[in-house]
């Protein structure tokens, strides 16, 4: 019974994405987007957030070269 009632709990946070952060999109000041994961992802400081890779390059952004 408790297993059931916490995989319960465990199978609504995760369908209704209360326990997935998303992270933003980066573009860079010099207009590089960089999605989670990519290659200098983690070391872009100064940027501007986006929801989605596509909002970052339809506000002028491009994808790296790497």
């Amino acid at each position: 019974m408790k297993f059931s009632i916490i995989s319960f709990i465990a199978t609504v946070i995760i369908s209704t994405g209360a326990f997935a952060q998303s992270l933003p999109v980066k573009m860079s000041n010099s207009g590089i987007c960089h999605a989670p994961g990519s290659t200098y992802y983690e070391q872009t400081k100064r940027f501007t957030p986006f929801k989605t890779l596509q909002e970052c390059l339809s506000a002028g952004g491009r994808m790296p070269k790497r």
